[in-house]
């Protein structure tokens, strides 16, 4: 049989389209769904299914992984080679992180969650009742689970954080279940990271909710930012404190270091250029923002942080201005659910912070900070 020049060149055109799409989960065009802030995200809705691909944070241009969420009785795509194949909804994952697991009973799919690690730290009611009733398996520490436990709940996902150069995820990656790599804290904008809501959302089944419930925050988040923007003073503002002979100081393009800028408030490290914390010692953050107006300290403790213990555990605390002045705030992680809600409710958190800095800014009260007590 002949064939023209011309069906010659359409069939190597097919043929190299089908193996660019050896990572990929679609072999026609879908529909990409808008995300107006997440970096690292991508979702498009096929027919019957959806492919989600991640960014890989740490290598500039290169793919992390790759998901076709497919519902539990389609059959796979031809075309889907090095994918991972996620049946959905999924109804009995294990869930590595506190955030994640309470989002995803926020968008009311807790009854799918069928295990967690590092249990410790979480707070949600829901969970704890689980845990307690045998509904839900604490599968250890999220560093090194129990894997037989996990092997005995037989999740159908599994929802984990990924770390550059970790070296893999030990002995899960071997029960051959879907490992969701949650990177959604390498997002640089806080709303940038909510949006991956969406993302979990259509895991469990639940992408409409998952869509508007993202819609609000978002909105509430920019009211309340341009309600800051008329603010007339903007106080200069320091976070956390010294541990150890380091003090973590959240870069200038880091989620909190964008946060203090919509809440309108002048933060010393703005044009610092790190995504994420910086390793500083006292005496330079001292240099630096020891002047502040406002301090903001998360700790984790039985007690209430006090002016005296933190005198007590480091002389050159008693010398910030915000120390002399008494105008420091702290947040108990030991009994706030600050880090399980405020990754996809930046809303709440900045609502805090703009009432820390703009007390004229009535948006309901504190939620996460309590101003530290005066002693006599």
């Amino acid at each position: 049989m002949k064939y023209s020049l011309l069906s010659i060149c359409f069939i190597a055109v097919l043929l190299c389209s089908c193996q660019g799409n050896r990572q990929g989960g679609a072999s026609s065009e879908g529909d990409t769904l808008a995300l107006h802030y997440a970096q690292l995200l991508t979702i498009v809705d096929y027919d019957g299914y959806s492919v989600a691909s991640i960014s890989d944070p740490w290598n500039k241009g290169r793919q992390l992984h790759e998901y076709v969420l497919l519902p539990k009785d389609a059959e796979v795509p031809a075309h889907v080679s090095k994918a991972t194949v996620v049946r959905t909804p999924v109804s009995n994952a294990l869930i590595y992180t506190a955030v994640h697991s309470a989002l995803v009973i926020e968008l009311g799919a807790g009854e799918q969650i069928g295990g967690v690690c590092d249990f410790q730290y979480i707070h949600a009611p829901f969970i704890i009742d689980g845990v307690q009733q045998g509904t839900i398996q604490d599968c250890g520490d999220a560093m090194s689970p129990d894997i037989e436990r996990i092997i005995d709940l037989a999740p159908d996902a599994v929802l984990l954080s990924p770390f550059e150069n970790s070296g893999g995820y030990g002995r899960v990656e071997e029960l051959g279940v879907p490992l969701v790599e949650c990177a959604d804290y390498m997002e640089t904008s806080a709303l940038g990271r909510a949006e991956w809501m969406k993302f979990y959302g259509r895991l469990f089944g639940l992408g409409d909710e998952a869509d508007r419930l993202f819609a609000q925050v978002a909105d509430d988040y920019q009211q309340m930012k341009a309600k800051a923007a008329d603010a007339i003073h903007k106080p200069s503002v320091i976070t956390d404190m010294k541990l150890g002979s380091v003090w973590y100081v959240p870069g200038g393009k880091s989620t909190q270091g964008r946060l203090w800028a919509d809440a309108n408030a002048t933060y010393p490290y703005a044009d610092d250029d790190h995504s994420g914390s910086v390793p500083l010692s006292f005496e330079a953050v001292f240099d630096k923002a020891g002047e502040s107006d406002i301090w903001v300290i998360r700790y984790n403790q039985p007690a209430p942080l006090t002016y005296q213990q933190l005198a007590s555990d480091y002389h050159g605390n008693a010398e910030m201005k915000a120390y002399k002045e008494r105008n420091i705030y702290g947040c108990n992680t030991a009994y706030s659910a600050f880090y399980e809600e405020t990754p996809f409710h930046p809303d709440r958190l900045l609502s805090d912070f703009i009432q820390i800095c703009h007390p004229e800014i009535d948006l309901g009260g504190l939620r996460y900070y309590r101003k530290l007590e005066a002693e006599n």
